[in-house]
C-alpha cells in the first residue's frame, strides 16, 4: 500500500485519543488481528505492504465532534471491530486502521493558520507539513488516495458520528463521477440529516447529506429509509432537497418486495450503476440499538435493513458503505435492553451483510 500516506493513519483501535485508553480492548483487538498484543505498529505496517484488494477495506474514523446530542461514537470503530471478530462466520476484510484524530477538531476550514501549524506539529512532527489535521479533512484525503490507488476495491468506513460520512461519500462520488459511473446513495436513518447547518456549523451529523447533493450526477439519487424524527414532513424534504424518503411506518406497512421494487425501478429509470449504503444505527428501533447518540423508538429491525440491502444487491453492485453512530458507553434506554451488547450485535449483523456484498465487487 504505497500510495496512501501512512502518516495519516494509526493501527486499528488507536484512533481514539482520550484519557480512558481502553488498553485492554485495544490489546484484545491486536491479538485477534496480528497474533500479538503489543508493539504492533511494525506488524500493522507489514500488513499494509500486502494490501489485499480482493477484500473490502475497513477504515475507522474515531470522531464524534460532529455530533451534538449524546457523545461517545468515537469508540464505535474499536468496539465494532471486536464484535465483528467475535463472529465466526463474519466475512473477511482488510483493516487499514484508523485515521489520526485530534478530538477537538472537525474540519480544517474552521481553523486558523496558527492552529493548523500547531496541530501539524503535534500529528506529524512538522508544522510546515501540508497534510490536513482535522478528522473530516484527513478522512477525505485518505478516501481520495484510496480510490486513486485501488480503483477496483471497496471502502467501508466505521464511525464516529454521522458527519464522518461526508468526506467518505464525497470522495466516493468524485471518483465515480471521474470514471463516468452513476451512483446513488441509500441512507438508513431515523433523521433526515438534511439541515443546511446546525448552530452555524455546516458540516455535522444533521447536515452531511445536504453537502454531498451537488456531487450527485442527477436529482433524486439519495433514498432515505427509516425516517421518523424530523420537524418537517416528507413532502417538504423531497421538494426542498430532491431526495426520496420512505418513513419507518411506511416501510412496515407494505410488503418488502413492493418497497424494493419501487426503489429498484426508480434507480434503473435513472440509469444508476452502483450504490453506496450509509447506515446510521439509529435507523433501528431503540430496542435493538440504544447505545447511540439519539435512540428513537418506532424504528426498523436488523432483519428489515439486512434484507433490503441483500435485495438491492441483486440489482446493483454495492461499492461503498459505512456504519455510524454506535456509541458503546451510552446508557440511554437501559430499561429497554442491556447495552451496548444489543447495539453492537445489531451493527455487526448489518456490517456483515454490507461487507459480504462489497466483497463480491472486490473479487471481480
Amino acid at each position: 500500500m504505497k500510495k496512501i500516506n501512512r502518516s495519516l493513519l494509526v493501527p486499528p483501535g488507536s484512533g481514539v485519543f482520550t484519557v480512558h485508553t481502553a488498553s485492554e480492548r485495544k490489546e484484545e483487538l491486536w491479538q485477534k488481528l496480528y497474533g500479538k498484543s503489543s508493539d504492533i505498529k511494525e506488524q500493522w505496517n507489514k500488513t499494509l505492504d500486502q494490501h489485499d484488494i480482493g477484500k473490502t477495506s475497513v477504515l475507522g474514523i474515531c470522531s464524534d465532534t460532529g455530533g451534538g446530542i449524546l457523545r461517545g461514537a468515537n469508540w464505535g470503530p474499536l468496539f465494532l471491530r471486536l464484535s465483528f471478530l467475535d463472529h465466526v462466520d463474519f466475512p473477511s476484510f482488510f483493516d487499514l486502521g484508523d485515521i489520526k484524530v485530534i478530538p477537538h477538531l472537525l474540519h480544517d476550514k474552521y481553523l486558523n493558520e496558527t492552529t493548523i501549524k500547531k496541530c501539524r506539529e503535534a500529528l506529524y512532527g512538522d508544522e510546515k507539513s501540508e497534510l490536513p489535521v482535522s478528522p473530516l479533512s484527513i478522512a477525505y484525503e485518505v478516501a481520495k488516495q484510496f480510490y486513486e490507488s485501488f480503483p477496483s476495491s471497496a471502502l467501508f468506513s466505521l464511525g464516529g458520528d454521522h458527519s464522518v460520512s461526508y468526506p467518505i461519500v464525497k470522495a466516493y462520488l468524485e471518483d465515480k463521477n471521474k470514471n463516468n459511473i452513476k451512483a446513488a446513495i441509500i441512507h438508513f436513518d431515523a433523521h433526515t440529516d438534511l439541515l443546511d447547518r446546525r448552530l452555524g456549523i455546516d458540516l455535522c451529523f444533521g447536515s452531511w447529506v445536504t453537502h454531498i447533493l451537488d456531487d450527485l450526477q442527477d436529482e433524486n439519487l439519495v433514498i432515505q429509509l427509516g425516517i421518523r424524527s424530523t420537524g418537517k414532513d416528507r413532502s417538504h424534504w423531497e421538494k426542498a432537497k430532491k431526495v426520496i424518503q420512505y418513513w419507518s411506518d411506511e416501510i412496515k406497512n407494505q410488503k418488502r418486495d413492493v418497497l424494493v421494487n419501487k426503489i429498484v425501478k426508480h434507480l434503473k429509470d435513472k440509469k444508476v450503476q452502483e450504490l453506496y449504503i450509509s447506515v446510521d444505527i439509529d435507523a433501528l428501533d431503540a430496542t435493538y440499538a440504544a447505545a447511540t447518540g439519539t435512540p428513537e423508538t418506532g424504528g426498523l429491525t436488523p432483519d428489515e435493513i439486512i434484507n433490503i440491502i441483500a435485495e438491492l444487491a441483486q440489482h446493483f453492485p454495492i461499492t461503498g458503505g459505512d456504519l455510524v453512530e454506535v456509541a458503546p458507553f451510552t446508557k440511554a434506554y437501559d430499561h429497554i435492553n442491556p447495552e451496548p451488547d444489543s447495539t453492537l450485535l445489531s451493527g455487526s449483523l448489518i456490517a456483515k451483510e454490507l461487507i459480504t456484498q462489497m466483497n463480491k465487487v472486490c473479487l471481480k
